[in-house]
């Protein structure tokens, strides 16, 4: 597994209008660790993602892996940006390869998409799409795993079998991941940290530390006070429609 350290990352952005984004961010994300980074929208969370996958150069700063040369990434944006004309099953071998068709479809199926191997994207819905992008990070058996929201859209259930999904895989590989989520929730039921990137500050301004999932349970006191105290941090924060997104009353968790 592989570490990371930033030194200083700033993003400003002139276009439509200047503004600072992230300002002077310092963060080390030791190898193994599940990070959660929460914010609301236009904080900041998707392009500290990208900086740190090398998709945004246009920064300040410094992004460091620990470890043995660059790390293989495992990457789920918001858009599951799948091939249009391949297969699902072909989407997942792209970056597998071909000898990996087992392991796709037992992937497949970890995501409860078995059946559709042979579907187009467009065939789809939204969420089945993402699901199959969380199959194809998983598939490169990923030194570092970056999410983007992997969840959003998903139905209460659904989404939560998926958590369940994620926790095992972490537990059973202990693969360095960073997931960005509106939902503190779903932060606190996968984490060993929480970071709070503020919207006004373009700062970290919390760094909480959690127990490792194993998994945690909805009346874990200790999960529920570091909820209380990040909700009373996050309350003027505007809440999106879905419950899936929301930043949840404490006794959620989990």
């Amino acid at each position: 597994m592989t570490g990371l350290l930033l030194n200083g990352v700033t993003r400003d952005f002139t276009e439509p209008a200047a503004r600072h984004v992230l300002r002077s961010i310092d963060l080390t994300i030791a190898k193994s660790e599940f990070v959660s980074l929460v914010g609301p929208s236009g904080a900041g969370k998707t392009t500290l993602l990208r900086i740190i996958a090398g998709l945004d150069i246009a920064h300040a700063g410094r992004v460091t892996w620990q470890g043995e040369g660059r790390p293989r990434l495992g990457i789920v944006f918001q858009e599951p940006r799948l091939v249009p004309w391949l297969s699902i099953l072909d989407n997942l071998l792209l970056v597998g390869g071909s000898d990996q068709a087992e392991r796709a479809r037992a992937l497949l199926a970890e995501v409860e998409l078995a059946g559709n191997e042979d579907a187009l994207p467009s065939q789809l819905s939204g969420g089945m799409q993402r699901r199959a992008a969380l199959a194809r990070a998983l598939l490169i058996a990923p030194d570092f795993l970056m999410l983007d929201e992997p969840l959003i859209s998903l139905d209460t259930a659904l989404a939560e079998r998926m958590r369940r999904l994620l926790n095992s895989y972490w537990r059973e590989h202990r693969t360095t991941t960073l997931l960005v989520t509106h939902n503190l929730a779903e932060a606190a039921e996968l984490s060993t940290r929480i970071l709070i990137l503020s919207p006004d500050e373009g700062r970290i301004v919390a760094d909480c530390a959690l127990p490792p999932p194993a998994p945690r349970l909805r009346n874990d006191r200790a999960v529920s006070a570091v909820l209380e105290d990040l909700r009373r941090m996050t309350h003027t924060w505007p809440r999106p429609d879905s419950p899936e997104t929301g930043v949840p009353k404490a006794h959620s968790a989990a």
